[in-house]
């Protein structure tokens, strides 16, 4: 199932700003990775925030779920220190030391226990990841950043 990308979003809750080039080149750099282009695409749409609520069907069990694991916000980029969002990419730096999580990713969502990442450690192309702090799981999601999008069906059809 292919999402709406224009129905992909719900509340940008932190307020995030609309996004624009200088802001990927800054997170980009500062990162050290060139973000997927469907990624951008949809920060373009609404900077982070929530989404409408939805699922990546899984295989392999995580401790989410037998079944899926949940995607019902999304990071984006936010340079303003004060703006103090939650939903920010370039808190991952910070974040991977504070949770103990393997360099090189990018952190797409998650509350410190458990997150969802672009996964930088087998080269440029990032593969999406989940990753639990607590019962050390790290677990491949998808090969890329397309096929997770792409992947993702509403929640509601998984519960």
């Amino acid at each position: 199932m292919t999402i709406n990308h224009l129905e992909f979003w719900d509340s940008n809750y932190y307020k995030n700003p609309v996004l624009n080039e200088q802001m990927i080149e800054h997170a980009q750099q500062k990162l050290g990775v060139k973000l997927p282009d469907l990624f951008i695409e949809l920060l373009k749409i609404q900077n982070g925030g929530y989404t409408k609520g939805y699922a990546f069907p899984m295989q392999t069990k995580t401790s989410w779920s037998e079944n899926h694991v949940p995607l019902n916000e999304l990071f984006g980029i936010a340079l303003d220190k004060d703006l103090n969002s939650r939903h920010n990419i370039l808190l991952s730096e910070y974040m991977i030391k504070e949770w103990g999580l393997p360099a090189n990713q990018v952190l797409l969502t998650g509350d410190g226990h458990w997150w969802i990442t672009l996964d930088y450690r087998l080269g440029e192309i990032p593969t999406v990841r989940w990753f639990d702090t607590e019962s050390n799981e790290d677990i491949l999601i998808a090969n890329n950043f397309n096929d997770f999008i792409n992947g993702l069906v509403p929640e509601h059809e998984i519960l």
